[in-house]
């Protein structure tokens, strides 16, 4: 059964085992969208009391709103509370494994849509019942600092339900029978990524191993504050966003709405926030080797299929994700060696690029103008190289190289654009033309005009981006 009024309660047969999954919404990020009215209401959590992280501005409205989003998790112990209460009252708490996570970090900005800690890392909390405490060699009360994936939930429940999880599926048994706290203790590593969010483009992909997080940004060149609708109901972005704009915010403050390093890497155990990159420190270069290859290797194990632009994932895998993967395998690999360019020195990679920019493989002249996209001014000597490529019979290379060549005020990227949106077929290709309509003009500066754009398409997150960038976009925080 499936519905909110759906419990166990409702069982035919009361010896019937059962599995039940309940959400609460009343931290969902849209508990944040208050006007700016609803400072004047006090809230439980004193904003003066709030931490707040190195990378927001300290202002009234960012600590009320940290102390709204504390009071939001209050209501939610309240609801878990009762819900354990009622299995109590049932007398099947002690049959009954309780698992309490949220479905990722928090909703304050920079979290929630974002690979950083802050979005990745989520709290877990599993009581053990008492009847089936024989599966479990955790103490009561413990805490383990090994890594859990979501992946690792469907592996095991089945587990603890005496199922063998299919050898297809993803992700391992943490507790149950061939587990063991030792053995949990041991897993230090887990593989994060980040692409598209609503109208959001992006691609990032991220690797810990301990207290060591590796974070590689395949579009670097996006800020981590590019436009998202509906993350800038929240009056917190806003006010971040305007801060930055009048030039307010100290070195670590702005780094969210600017261009972004291709490799990141960060101790964790000194620098919980991400906010200190120890990727160019010499002393860590055996590190960041040693990383970027554990990252390499995850993606290819699993033939990471975003190296294929939406439009083509949609028509080509969306039915059988996997049997494309390993179908394309090689072509996957091949595409994110061209990609890896972007890791090395420009002078040592020019040639190849170049080549690439000429390739009759549409795939290599996408990849090939994203890299010099990353590359920014240093990639210069191939804007005539690109520039054959604005016409290109692929919408999408046109799109990558109205990008590279805008970006780096060769050329005037907004006609090339405003034909592809106006002859795009799906709604995935028009919103990675209008994704990079917006970068070029909030981020670097080019004019954008409306009337120039006739859309076949116009709804869902693609009419988000017209609202935007028309200047209609609803905002009902002030």
């Amino acid at each position: 059964m499936s519905s909110n009024k759906a419990t166990w309660r409702k069982r035919p047969n009361k010896a019937m085992p059962f599995f039940h999954m309940q959400s609460f919404a009343d931290s969902h990020e849209s508990r944040l969208h208050f006007p700016l009215k609803q400072m004047e209401t006090p809230t439980k959590t004193s904003p003066d009391d709030v931490g707040l992280q190195p990378y927001f501005p300290d202002t009234p409205i960012m600590r009320y709103t940290k102390a709204r989003y504390y009071d939001r998790m209050g209501i939610i112990d309240g609801h878990v509370g009762r819900i354990v209460s009622q299995l109590k009252e049932d007398s099947l708490l002690e049959n009954t494994f309780v698992f309490y996570f949220g479905d990722h970090g928090g909703v304050m900005p920079r979290s929630k849509g974002y690979a950083y800690e802050s979005g990745l890392h989520v709290p877990l909390v599993v009581r053990i019942p008492e009847n089936f405490k024989h599966l479990v060699d955790h103490k009561r009360g413990a805490r383990t600092d090994g890594f859990v994936s979501f992946i690792d939930f469907g592996p095991t429940v089945l587990n603890l339900a005496g199922i063998a999880p299919h050898k297809e599926l993803d992700g391992r048994a943490f507790l149950g029978e061939g587990t063991s706290a030792v053995d949990l203790a041991t897993r230090d590593e887990v593989f994060g990524h980040a692409d598209r969010f609503d109208e959001k483009f992006d691609m990032v992909r991220t690797y810990r191993k301990g207290s060591w997080k590796y974070i590689r940004n395949y579009q670097a060149y996006y800020a981590d504050g590019l436009q998202n609708n509906y993350r800038y109901r929240q009056l917190a972005y806003d006010n971040w966003r305007d801060l930055y704009r009048v030039d307010r915010l100290n070195p670590v403050q702005r780094q969210f709405f600017e261009r972004r390093p291709v490799e990141q890497l960060f101790n964790l155990a000194t620098d919980p926030h991400e906010v200190n990159n120890l990727a160019a420190d010499p002393a860590q270069a055996k590190r960041l080797a040693d990383m970027r290859r554990l990252l390499r290797d995850k993606m290819t194990s699993i033939n990471d299929l975003s190296f294929y632009p939406e439009n083509r994932m949609v028509t080509a895998a969306l039915e059988d994700g996997v049997a494309f993967g390993r179908k394309n395998a090689k072509q996957v690999s091949r595409l994110s060696d061209l990609a890896d360019l972007a890791l090395q020195p420009f002078g040592e990679v020019q040639a190849a690029l170049g080549q690439a920019l000429k390739s009759k493989g549409v795939l290599r002249r996408y990849w090939a103008l994203k890299v010099c996209a990353n590359f920014g001014d240093e990639a210069k000597p191939l804007a005539k190289a690109a520039e054959p490529l604005l016409k290109d019979k692929n919408l999408m290379v046109r799109v990558r190289a109205a990008e590279f060549l805008g970006s780096i005020k060769a050329v005037d990227p907004m006609p090339t654009l405003y034909g592809v949106v106006n002859t795009a077929e799906t709604e995935q290709a028009l919103m990675i033309a209008f994704n990079t309509i917006v970068f070029l003009r909030d981020q670097i500066g080019h004019e954008y005009d409306p009337s120039k754009v006739k859309l076949k398409f116009n709804k869902g997150e693609v009419y988000r981006r017209v609202q935007y960038l028309a200047g209609t976009e609803p905002n009902t925080n002030y």
